[in-house]
């Protein structure tokens, strides 16, 4: 016989109780900062236009060790090089056990990425960036890969952004402050509030790829 029954035991029991959610966790939820948007694009032509992108130019960054590696779909007009801030940017972060907030990296001006990148032009996500521009204002456009048992910074960033889910999982997940959801890739495109604490996380055993685009509003300076 246990010795103490007081509130800590009934709410061990009555979690106890209640079957855990299995099924669900799959799907989309959404919540305050990640909201799945009405327009759609063939996931089909998403994955073929991924292969014919790749097959003309490999991910950029040095960060694909630490799982995260960048194509960039938009550029500055006639832009031929990109650094690493080019293909990350500004964010905030809490980095260690003195709970301080300290800006990373330098500012990038998402309105001065006007131009798709003609090494994919022709190619779906070509007129996947158009539609995109015709409804918002769009800044840097890029097709983020990040690989198996993965994890994000827990930062904020600028901007919000909307995410394209091209390949994934059921154990990717995106966590908007203290909201969490996984993201299918079915054509969806899903509005994220990035300017709140965020992380992307891939918890399964394949590659996670979103096209991601950064919109262009005021951004966060602070």
């Amino acid at each position: 016989m246990l010795e103490i029954v007081d509130a800590d035991v009934e709410t061990v029991m009555g979690a106890l109780a209640v079957p855990p959610e299995t099924e669900t966790v799959a799907g989309f939820l959404p919540g305050p900062g990640i909201a799945r948007l009405n327009l759609r694009f063939d996931i089909g032509r998403l994955r073929e236009a991924l292969d014919e992108c790749l097959a003309r130019e490999d991910f950029k960054g040095g960060m694909q060790a630490e799982g995260f590696a960048a194509l960039p779909l938009t550029q500055r007009p006639g832009q031929t090089e990109w650094t690493e801030n080019d293909l990350s940017g500004r964010y905030w972060t809490r980095a260690d056990e003195r709970y301080v907030e300290e800006p990373f990296e330098d500012l990038v001006p998402e309105v001065d990425f006007s131009e798709f990148n003609p090494a994919f032009a022709g190619t779906y996500f070509e007129e996947v960036h158009r539609e995109l521009t015709l409804r918002f204002p769009i800044g840097r456009t890029r097709v983020l890969s990040k690989g198996l048992y993965n994890c994000n910074s827990w930062h904020r960033d600028p901007e919000p952004r909307l995410h394209i889910p091209v390949v994934t999982n059921p154990g990717s997940l995106f966590v908007v402050n203290h909201h969490v959801t996984h993201l299918p890739a079915d054509g969806s495109v899903y509005f994220t509030d990035t300017r709140g604490y965020h992380t992307a996380l891939n918890g399964g055993g394949t590659r996670r790829v979103h096209i991601v685009a950064a919109l262009a509003y005021d951004p966060v300076t602070t």
